[in-house]
């Protein structure tokens, strides 16, 4: 697995997970830009994701649906906040209604995505901040923090693949 580091900082409100990975910037970029690519490790090995909608420019939406092993389909939605391929990234993220509609009894975040060089490859570091103590709270709580770490754990296979190279 390549995650480096997990941080969980109560004070600000954040949950930092840093992952490297032995590839260019570009590279990992695509396993954003491509849906395809982004259904593959987006979610628990045991939550695979779908992709619905996809549109990773500034302004743009992202919907999708994870399928857990009892059949459940929890929704997904992103508002992209800023895309600046390959580097930088930071979207709005929230749970949805079966129609995809933003669930308002559930909690939003904001996650910014981080690619930088390192020796031999990249850094990827997704820094998610939650807008209360108690919205953090709720979702470390439903698995977030493992969840994310094996969500990342899964790009080495991707990577590997080279049907995606």
């Amino acid at each position: 697995m390549s995650v480096t580091d997990v941080r969980k900082d109560t004070e600000n409100l954040t949950l930092t997970v840093t992952a490297e990975y032995d590839v260019t910037a570009d590279r990992a970029w695509q396993l954003w830009a491509d849906p395809r690519q982004l259904e593959r490790w987006w979610g628990p090995p045991t939550y695979p994701a779908t992709v619905v909608e996809h549109d990773l420019t500034t302004g743009g939406h992202v919907s999708y649906y994870m399928t857990g092993p009892e059949g459940d389909k929890p929704h997904g939605w992103w508002k992209v906040r800023s895309a600046e391929p390959p580097r930088r990234l930071e979207f709005e993220d929230g749970f949805a209604d079966d129609t995809g509609a933003p669930n308002p009894d559930m909690p939003t975040m904001v996650m910014r995505v981080e690619i930088t060089d390192r020796p031999g490859g990249v850094a990827m570091t997704i820094a998610t901040r939650f807008p209360s103590a108690e919205a953090m709270e709720q979702l470390v709580g439903m698995g977030m923090e493992e969840g994310l770490r094996e969500a990342m754990g899964q790009i080495d296979g991707i990577l590997a693949d080279a049907r995606v190279s």
